[in-house]
């Protein structure tokens, strides 16, 4: 995507975040041009002060790329795990929201030949799952490939932590164009 597709993203997720923390009705964003051919999905992030407040996303890219991104910013600025501490208003001015826009998932056997901070992990047992983005693991650099694994067996898909060696587990992986709008500042 071209810097100018990037930051249009972003404006759409913002606009989106602040008319739903508001009530307000969201715009049209159909109109928009943004396009990533052959993305499997995408991400919005929201973080206040460093702090994640909401992050929601979707693995089957449904409809053109802009409507998706405004539907989803509005779920991760009402993320469910962040009730007690619900975004306002106020938070509006120090939010950071990060897009990631991903790849197609690929089915792995070999789930170590993962590159940490280049794939994000999609793990699958039945009903129930777990993913990580790609800079899950750059954010918390002590974590070894296994442990990558493990975590997200255990915290997000509420799995043994094991689990992503055991047969009937699916494990995906994936890469991402990430994009936020402190780095697109300081490009300006």
């Amino acid at each position: 995507m071209t810097d100018a597709e990037r930051r249009t993203l972003l404006r759409i997720a913002r606009d989106a975040v602040e008319a739903g923390i508001a009530g307000r009705p969201l715009l049209p964003a159909a109109d928009v041009h943004a396009e990533a051919p052959g993305y499997g999905g995408a991400f919005v992030t929201l973080r206040t002060g460093g702090q994640l407040r909401g992050c929601i996303g979707t693995f089957s890219p449904d409809g053109p790329l802009p409507e998706m991104i405004q539907k989803i910013a509005v779920e991760a600025a009402h993320d469910p795990r962040f009730l007690a501490m619900p975004l306002r208003t106020a938070d509006l001015p120090h939010l950071d929201i990060e897009i990631s826009l991903l790849s197609p998932m690929c089915h792995t056997d070999d789930p170590l030949s993962l590159e940490l901070g280049v794939h994000g992990i999609h793990v699958r047992r039945g009903h129930q799952m777990g993913c990580f983005l790609p800079q899950v693991a750059t954010e918390r650099p002590q974590w070894s490939k296994e442990e990558f694994l493990r975590r997200c067996c255990a915290d997000k898909a509420h799995l043994p932590p094991d689990a992503w060696r055991e047969p009937g587990t699916d494990v995906s992986l994936f890469t991402a164009e990430i994009f936020n709008e402190r780095e697109m500042t300081a490009r300006s």
